[in-house]
C-alpha cells in the first residue's frame, strides 16, 4: 500500500511540475484580421507560401540610428512576437544592414514566474525570434548575436500583472 501511494505521489509531482508550452513550435497567427492574398503589390515578390517580401531598402534612411524603443514585449509564455513591434524590428533591420561593423545583441528576459530553466529557455526562445525575424529582413547573422537571461535582470519589480509584463521583453542593444 505504501508503495502504490509512494507511485501515485511521485507521479502527480512530475505532473505539475510540467508545462503545456510547446518551445519547440512557434504558433504563426494573424491577429489583423487582413486575409494573406497570393498578388504582391508593385516592388514585392511573393514565395510559394504566400508570403510577400518588402523592399526595406526603398522604406527610409539606412545610417540614422533608431529613435526611440529598442524593446520588444511578448505575451504570457509565448515567444511570438506581436504586429505592433514589426515596425520597430523593421527599423532595426536597416539600421544593422548599414553597417557592417555594427554588432547587436539580443537580450531575452522573462517575468519571474517559473522555473529558472524554463525561463532561460523561454527568453532564449524570445531572443531567437527577434534575431530570425531581423535576419529575414537582410540584417547578416554574423552581426547578431541572441543570449537570455530569463527572470535574472527584471525591468520592474514588483509582483503584478503590470510589472510582469514590462519583465517579458527583448532588448536590442548596440555594441
Amino acid at each position: 500500500m505504501k508503495r502504490w501511494f509512494l507511485v501515485f505521489f511521485a507521479t502527480a509531482l512530475l505532473a505539475a511540475c510540467g508545462s503545456s508550452v510547446k518551445l519547440d513550435n512557434v504558433p504563426v497567427e494573424d491577429k489583423s484580421g487582413t486575409p494573406v492574398s497570393s498578388e504582391a503589390g508593385a516592388g514585392s515578390a511573393v514565395d510559394k507560401r504566400g508570403v510577400t517580401s518588402v523592399d526595406i531598402e526603398k522604406s527610409g534612411s539606412q545610417g540614422a540610428m533608431p529613435a526611440g524603443a529598442r524593446i520588444v514585449y511578448f505575451d504570457l509564455d509565448s515567444f511570438v512576437i506581436k504586429p505592433e513591434f514589426q515596425t520597430l524590428i523593421e527599423t532595426h533591420a536597416r539600421f544593422i544592414k548599414a553597417d557592417k561593423a555594427r554588432k547587436v545583441a539580443i537580450e531575452g528576459h522573462t517575468d519571474e514566474r517559473g522555473g529558472r530553466e524554463y525561463n532561460l529557455a523561454l527568453g532564449q526562445k524570445r531572443a531567437e525570434a527577434v534575431r530570425s525575424a531581423l535576419g529575414l529582413l537582410g540584417a547578416p547573422d554574423n552581426q547578431l548575436e541572441a543570449v537570455s537571461f530569463g527572470k535574472e535582470k527584471p525591468a520592474l519589480a514588483g509582483n503584478d500583472e503590470a510589472a510582469w509584463a514590462k519583465n517579458r521583453r527583448v532588448e536590442i542593444s548596440y555594441r
